[in-house]
């Protein structure tokens, strides 16, 4: 079978997306491979999309179009190092009620994360990755975590406030929705979520070799498109004859939990595509407008950091 026919009809997805992944996503793919042949360890992709956009979809089928070429490959998710439902609740207890909600920096076990992309790195094999089911809001037990059993040639790495950077203390005090306004008066809640950004997230930016983003063209989009996952899952839990529906959100609570991601990913709208080596701008419809490369794929992060360091030394 056609490997796009095969995808196409794996994911129920449109015939035109086949004609949009051979515009847009092939010709990076192959930059991609070309890339990792330079090089005598696993390539590290960045993505980053907000919630809906697509970059889940995006990252198999990197990962299959990969495979396709003989390459090893893997797409894992910020979102599977969740902590546990009782670890955010004892950090909602001890530092803010809020950090109950999953989602913002601070609610991820980065050690957990730091270790497997170490392992991943070194190609230490087998490696253990974790699993988060969000149908119960909690994670897998660790006997249903997947395993890397081989060494891999490129590691996908998606999440949707990935290469997200901290903001200066005074772009934190004023509310950016009713949720800062009425929960986090005080700013306890974003500013601990900023500190975490800059001490914990953005050391592992510096490992990532290229980023790739899905730009959607304004947080409005959002809602829509974090409700149209909410109801895939029912659906398919429904299915599956699932149950345990505990963890899927009504349209209220939809509402409400993207209040959690405006401040970072209204940010990231503006930030980031300075950074990233491509950008994908989308519609409203999720279909590209554009396609932008910054045409180096070279970590914009790392060298940031490498001329701050320089300058550093200079003064």
């Amino acid at each position: 079978m056609d490997f796009y026919q095969d995808f196409l009809e794996q994911h129920k997805l449109p015939a035109s997306y086949a004609d949009n992944a051979r515009k847009n996503f092939e010709p990076v793919a192959k930059r991609i491979l070309e890339l990792q042949k330079e090089i005598s360890r696993p390539y590290f992709v960045a993505l980053n999309g907000c919630q809906g956009s697509g970059k889940s979809t995006l990252a198999d089928y990197l990962v299959q179009y990969f495979n396709a070429q003989g390459r090893s490959a893997i797409a894992i998710s910020l979102d599977d190092f969740y902590l546990t439902k009782s670890e955010r609740q004892s950090l909602a207890a001890s530092v803010h009620p809020l950090f109950e909600t999953r989602g913002v920096p601070g609610t991820h076990d980065v050690n957990l994360m730091q270790d497997v992309l170490t392992a991943l790195a070194e190609t230490r094999v087998p490696v253990s990755v974790p699993r988060f089911n969000k149908a119960v809001d909690d994670r897998f037990v660790e006997e249903d975590w997947s395993t890397v059993s081989e060494p891999m040639d490129i590691v996908i790495l998606e999440g949707w406030f990935w290469g997200a950077r901290h903001q200066p203390a005074e772009a934190l005090e004023a509310s950016v929705n009713a949720l800062e306004s009425e929960s986090d008066a005080d700013g306890i809640w974003r500013n601990y979520v900023n500190d975490m950004l800059k001490t914990q997230y953005e050391p592992i930016y510096l490992q990532m070799d290229c980023w790739l983003m899905l730009q959607a063209p304004s947080f409005d989009c959002v809602y829509q498109w974090r409700l149209e996952q909410e109801q895939k899952l029912l659906k398919k839990l429904i299915s599956e004859n699932n149950s345990d529906r505990s963890g899927v959100m009504s349209e209220a609570q939809v509402a409400r939990f993207i209040q959690f991601y405006q401040r970072i990913t209204e940010q990231l709208l503006l930030t980031l595509p300075e950074q990233a080596d491509v950008v994908w701008q989308l519609k409203s419809d999720r279909s590209i407008h554009a396609s932008i490369q910054a045409g180096n794929y070279k970590n914009a992060f790392a060298h940031a950091q490498s001329i701050s360091h320089r300058e550093g030394e200079t003064q």
